[in-house]
C-alpha cells in the first residue's frame, strides 16, 4: 500500500534479532548491527530484539521515530525464514506501523540462500581445517553441518543445500546435514550415523550466527560422539558470527528493500502453498507470541517477575519454552529428533 507523507521522507534501517540468554549473544548481536551501520553511512540504524534481551524491537523503532525517521527499512537478522521471521517479527511491525501516524515499515527478507554466505561459511570452516593435522586429505573428511532447526521445512532444506555447495565446493568426502532443535535428525544421533561412513575425520560446522546456549550444545554433543570415537578425529569449526561477508549480505538487504528487489520465497512456504506433511497450516494467522518475554533475559534486562521457566512446548534458539501456542510439528516425536534429548533433560 503507498502512503502519503506531509513531511520529507527521512529513511532509517532496523535489524530485528531474535534475542537471547547468553549474553555473549546479545553483544556480537551489537557488533553486528554496527557492523551493518558502517556499510550504511547514510543512515542511521538501529535494532532490537523479539524477547530475551534488551532493547525489544519496539524500542528501537521508538528511537527511530523519535529522532524524526518516517521511514524505516526493517530486515531480520535471521539466516533463513522460519516463524520469526515469517510471523513474528512481521506481526511486532505491523502493529507498530498502525500506532503511529506517518510512519511506513518496510520489511526486507532474510539473509537465506546466498554465495556470499556460502564463501563466508567456507572461510570459517578452512579456518578450522588450517589450525588441525593436515596429514588427512580432503576425500577422507566428512562435513557435517548443524542447521538451528524449525518446524519450517523451507528452512530446514535451506541447510541442506547449504551443506551440499560447502561439500560440493570445498571438495569434502561426504556432507551431511543435522540439526540443533525441533527437526531431525538432531546432533547426537546425526553424528552417531556419521561416524558409520567410515571417515577418518569429520568436521562439525554450526551454521549459526551468533553464539548461545544450542552451539555450546552442538559442540557438547560433538565432544560426547568424539570420546566414543577416539579413531575419528572431530573438529569444531567456528559459526558466522559477524563476517565481513555477513555484513555485506545484511547490507543488500537493506538495500533490496529500496530497489524492489526482497522477494521472499512464497512457493514454499507452508503458510500459502500445501506443503507435504504440513497441509493444515495454509493461512495460518501471522501473528508474535513473544510479547510476554520482551527485554527478559541477560543483564539489567532480567525481570524477578519473569525469571520462572516458561514452557512452550517446543524448543527454541535458547533452549527455553515459552507458553505461548504454535502450531504443533508433525514430527515431533521422530525417534532422531528431540526425543532423543530426554535423558540429557
Amino acid at each position: 500500500m503507498t502512503m502519503e507523507f506531509d513531511m520529507t521522507e527521512k529513511i532509517g534501517v532496523m535489524v530485528c534479532g531474535h534475542g537471547s540468554r547468553d549474553e555473549g549473544a546479545v553483544t556480537e548481536f551489537a557488533a553486528v548491527a554496527k557492523g551493518i551501520a558502517e556499510r550504511l553511512p547514510q543512515y542511521a540504524v538501529g535494532s532490537g530484539f523479539l524477547e530475551f534481551a534488551t532493547p525489544i524491537i519496539r524500542t528501537g523503532l521508538d528511537n527511530l521515530v523519535e529522532s524524526g525517521h518516517n521511514h524505516i527499512l526493517a530486515v531480520p537478522g535471521m539466516l533463513f525464514a522460519a516463524g520469526h521471521a515469517k510471523n513474528d517479527i512481521p506481526s511486532v511491525l505491523n502493529a507498530y506501523a498502525a500506532s503511529q501516524d506517518n510512519l511506513k515499515i518496510s520489511y526486507g527478507r532474510e539473509l537465506g540462500i546466498d554465495l556470499k554466505m556460502i564463501r563466508a561459511a567456507g572461510e570459517r570452516i578452512k579456518e578450522a581445517l588450517a589450525a588441525a593435522d593436515d596429514t588427512v586429505p580432503m576425500h577422507e573428511t566428512m562435513l557435517v553441518v548443524v542447521g538451528r532447526g524449525a518446524s519450517d521445512p523451507d528452512a530446514n532444506s535451506n541447510v541442506s543445500k547449504v551443506m551440499r555447495m560447502l561439500w560440493e565446493g570445498l571438495g569434502f568426502g561426504w556432507g551431511e546435514t543435522v540439526y540443533s532443535g525441533v527437526t531431525f535428525p538432531l546432533v547426537e544421533p546425526g553424528l552417531e550415523h556419521a561416524v558409520k561412513l567410515g571417515y577418518k575425520r569429520i568436521v562439525v560446522f554450526p551454521y549459526f550466527l551468533f553464539t548461545g546456549i544450542l552451539v555450546n550444545r552442538i559442540y557438547d554433543y560433538t565432544d560426547k560422539v568424539a570420546d566414543k570415537n577416539p579413531d575419528i578425529e572431530f573438529i569444531k569449526a567456528p559459526y558466522l558470527n559477524d563476517h565481513p561477508l555477513v555484513l555485506d549480505c545484511f547490507a543488500e538487504r537493506v538495500q533490496e528493500i529500496l530497489d524492489g528487489t526482497n522477494n521472499m520465497n512464497c512457493g514454499l512456504c507452508k503458510y500459502r502453498e500445501q506443503a507435504l506433511g504440513f497441509e493444515d497450516e495454509v493461512g495460518l494467522v501471522q501473528e508474535s507470541h513473544h510479547h510476554h518475554v520482551e527485554g527478559i533475559g541477560t543483564g539489567d534486562a532480567q525481570s524477578p517477575d519473569n525469571s520462572h521457566d516458561h514452557k512452550h512446548g517446543h524448543d527454541h534458539s535458547d533452549d527455553h519454552d515459552h507458553g505461548h501456542h504454535h502450531h504443533p510439528y508433525p514430527h515431533a516425536d521422530h525417534p532422531l529428533g528431540p526425543v532423543t534429548m530426554k535423558d540429557d533433560n
